[in-house]
């Protein structure tokens, strides 16, 4: 399981960012921003999984990603890829952290992400 935590350090190992936190009303919500626009390349919230469509209530960990539309929906599985909670569903993935295994990939899934928002 990948946690928010391991995300933090890698994305300041390799990309010399750090979350910041810009909503008052959800603070644990964070977000990844490039150092140079300020823009985001992904957004760690905590929601309910029942919004995310998912059985339960408990409230998960989900990293925001952008993605080219034309792999979204095939990276969309319903388990731990969906589509991007809050944001714009063709471009954008939720990855939900504590069903995820592969560091690599979703280290992948965050560069592709932090290219394509600079």
């Amino acid at each position: 399981m990948l946690t928010r935590e391991d995300i933090f350090k890698h994305v300041k190992e390799n990309y010399g960012t750090s979350p910041d936190y810009p909503f008052q009303k959800f603070p644990n919500y964070a977000a990844l921003r490039h150092e140079s626009n300020g823009r985001w390349y992904g957004l760690i919230m905590n929601v309910p999984s029942e919004k995310l469509g998912l059985d339960g209530n408990d409230k998960i960990d989900v990293l925001n990603l952008k993605c080219p539309p034309e792999i979204s929906d095939s990276l969309r599985n319903g388990k731990n890829i969906l589509y991007g909670y809050h944001m714009d569903k063709e471009n954008w993935v939720s990855l939900v952290l504590e069903r995820t295994d592969s560091k690599g990939e979703i280290y992948k899934l965050i560069e592709q992400s932090f290219n394509l928002t600079k």
